[in-house]
């Protein structure tokens, strides 16, 4: 039995003036502990699908289920982290971690002690009391992975959260998320537009055709990649092969849609 089973998943915009099918058909199975990626042109439906995931947007036709039981707004396994780290401003590091716990009336003093000391385990001790403002872009979003982790998520929905940040710092969070989340065997689905980013962090990597969204081709990442850190896998020679085989099916793709 799959973790998390998409099953032909529909999605159409509807509105006064038009008619938009966003996605037609969508069916992945997804183990527990894998790592996915969604890749593919813009249009192609990656937010959205992954809205559905979450419980966010009810689809069309199709169902999403965890564990065999049907996926719901209000589905406390998912976490979800976005591309802005949308900390609250007026709140200390410590405090925003603490959301989501005191929301969904788990925060106990055990439970506040496994936050800090995440935090800790992240590489943030000692800034429990600053302000989102006094940190950099890498160490908030940091702040937000741990957020999203302190209610113990079954499955991270991660919707382009490294794509606003300076490439250096990029890389390094790639190589923290990735270390993190299988130390805590978390099940990850992560919208990109980035081949490197989803060749170097996953198991597996769907790409999505636009217009609407369709399952075109799935990758499978080589074991050799899957051992190394995000950073390593970069310079493998598997990675660059990899690499252009799927650059040229992105690129099929734009051609036939015109582009």
């Amino acid at each position: 039995m799959s973790f998390l089973t998409i099953n032909n998943i529909h999605h159409t915009y509807f509105s006064k003036e038009s008619v938009t099918s966003a996605l037609e058909g969508i069916s992945l199975n997804i183990k527990e502990g894998e790592f996915i990626s969604l890749l593919g042109p813009s249009g192609c439906g990656k937010t959205t699908l992954l809205s559905i995931i979450s419980g966010l947007l009810k689809p069309t036709e199709g169902t999403v289920k965890i564990e065999d039981k049907p996926i719901n707004r209000e589905h406390s396994s998912i976490g979800y982290m976005l591309q802005e780290d949308y900390l609250f401003p007026w709140k200390t590091i410590e405090e925003n971690i603490l959301v989501g716990l005191k929301v969904m009336d788990q925060l106990t003093d055990e439970s506040k002690k496994n936050a800090k000391s995440l935090l800790k385990e992240i590489g943030l001790e000692g800034v429990e009391r600053a302000y989102p403002k006094q940190l950099s872009g890498g160490m908030r979003q940091r702040a937000a992975l741990v957020r999203t982790l302190t209610t113990n998520p079954k499955i991270l929905l991660l919707d382009e959260p490294f794509s606003a940040l300076d490439y250096q710092t990029k890389l390094k969070l790639e190589d923290l998320v990735s270390t993190t989340l299988k130390e805590y065997q978390k099940t990850a689905i992560l919208v990109t537009h980035d081949i490197g980013e989803a060749i170097a962090m996953s198991d597996r990597v769907v790409l999505l055709s636009p217009n609407p969204g369709r399952v075109a081709k799935t990758f499978i990442i080589p074991e050799e990649l899957k051992q190394l850190l995000p950073f390593f896998a970069r310079q493998h020679p598997q990675y660059t092969a990899l690499f252009q085989e799927i650059w040229k099916e992105l690129d099929q793709l734009d051609i036939n849609e015109g582009y």
